[in-house]
């Protein structure tokens, strides 16, 4: 099974992979989602990136983006972690 699914101009991911990508477990993501904690953006590629998508996770201290195409396919992923520290808020910006 992908783990990413795109349908009605939305995506639908596997809580494991975003789980694993934040560093908690998937109890933790569900927490994390429902108390705000964990965030995500999405954003949609343009120009030489048309057909991309940026989909970016955030916990408390860690950023988790994975660069899919349209059918769900991942391109890239990356992890930013901050340890003990907060989230910069530069790192929370679209494109940052």
């Amino acid at each position: 099974m992908n783990q990413i699914r795109f349908e009605d101009g939305g995506f639908e991911i596997d809580a494991g992979l975003i789980a694993e990508g934040l560093g908690i477990n998937e109890a933790g993501l569900q927490a994390g989602m429902h108390d705000g904690s964990i965030t995500s953006l999405t954003e949609k590629g343009v120009g030489d990136d048309d057909g991309r998508y940026r989909l970016t996770f955030f916990s408390p201290s860690r950023r988790f983006r994975l660069l899919v195409d349209g059918s769900g396919t991942v391109l890239q992923r990356s992890t930013i972690d901050f340890g003990d520290r907060p989230l910069p808020a530069s790192a929370r910006r679209p494109g940052g």
